[in-house]
């Protein structure tokens, strides 16, 4: 887990060293501090870690669901419960997955396919 977070850590600082202009007026970066000027950038790698944050949950769901179900030997009340866990764990699935195909959706009709829905900007 922390690898993870040190991970994120660095795609974080290396997203605002891009949008770090060097003029203090249009500079996102303030002596190593993100401004609200880059809040785009910060909400974008935020939703990416969620999102890998929700893949890894949902694959350590359907690993405990099936290793219960494999060892539950027979036992009716060893089984529901992996059979709910395994249940959880693919209503989880569906939901993310649709959430994305309904983002891809809406860019695809709405803003032409540009795939500027997953871009965050703030007007200027």
């Amino acid at each position: 887990m922390i690898l993870l977070a040190s991970l994120f850590g660095q795609v974080n600082a290396q997203s605002l060293q891009n949008w770090d202009t060097g003029d203090p007026a249009t500079s996102c970066v303030v002596d190593d501090v993100p401004t609200l000027k880059c809040f785009e950038v910060v909400f974008g790698n935020i939703l990416v870690m969620a999102s890998s944050l929700i893949g890894l949950v949902l694959f350590i769901m359907f690993i405990i669901g099936s290793f219960n179900y494999i060892t539950s030997l027979g036992n009716p009340e060893k089984i529901k419960k992996a059979q709910g866990t395994l249940k959880y764990a693919v209503v989880g699935l569906v939901l993310f997955v649709s959430a994305f195909l309904i983002l891809k959706i809406i860019d695809i009709i709405f803003l032409g396919g540009q795939n500027k829905i997953f871009q965050f900007t703030i007007g200027q």
